[in-house]
């Protein structure tokens, strides 16, 4: 049994397929994983589905060249862990609302206050899923160290310009509106 590893030497056998390696990396750092999803709504059977998939995404970021051997590699599984458990719980979340039933007489642009908040709903619908999530990140206070992790993105620069993309893409769509052209705020 190997006892300690260098982020080093971990990314060299992981990118040899080194079976030593490979258990090692189970053997510490499945349990850090395991207690975070059991911690938040989930199961062992999660966890480890969670981890087999995290070690699929690190092996294709190896085998890539996408990871140099500095990379902290305890973090880095615990990283993409963590977000594959947020997709895991907003998918699962997405199928719980899709079951309720709601009335024929529930207008949901009633929820909104004014007709530009409901254009900018409908136009942020209309974005690719990607920057819906960039701008859902931002919108809940995330920093774009977070966003370049949450988004597998090379630097937080990428996440910057992510966000000043999608942010122009969106303007675009309500530009585009029907109804925005039809709006005229109250000055």
């Amino acid at each position: 049994m190997l006892k300690k590893h260098s982020d080093k030497r971990l990314i060299e056998g992981i990118r040899k397929g080194d079976d030593k390696t490979v258990n090692y990396l189970y053997d510490t750092f499945f349990d850090t994983i395991k207690s975070y999803v059991l911690k938040n709504t989930g199961t062992e059977d999660d966890a480890y589905d969670i981890f087999q998939d995290a070690m699929m995404v690190i092996l294709k970021k190896i085998q890539q060249n996408h990871l140099d051997e500095s990379t902290d590699v305890r973090a880095y599984i615990f990283g993409i862990s963590r977000n594959l458990w947020h997709e895991h719980l907003r998918k699962k979340k997405k199928k719980v609302d899709l079951d309720i039933e709601v009335s024929d007489e529930f207008d949901p642009s009633s929820l909104l206050d004014t007709p530009l908040e409901q254009i900018v709903q409908r136009s942020f619908l209309k974005l690719k899923p990607e920057c819906r999530e960039v701008l859902n990140m931002i919108i809940k206070g995330a920093d774009y160290n977070e966003i370049a992790k949450a988004m597998n993105y090379k630097s937080d620069d990428y996440a910057r310009r992510k966000k000043y993309l999608c942010k122009e893409a969106l303007i675009k769509i309500v530009k585009f509106d029907p109804d925005y052209v039809d709006y005229s705020p109250d000055l």
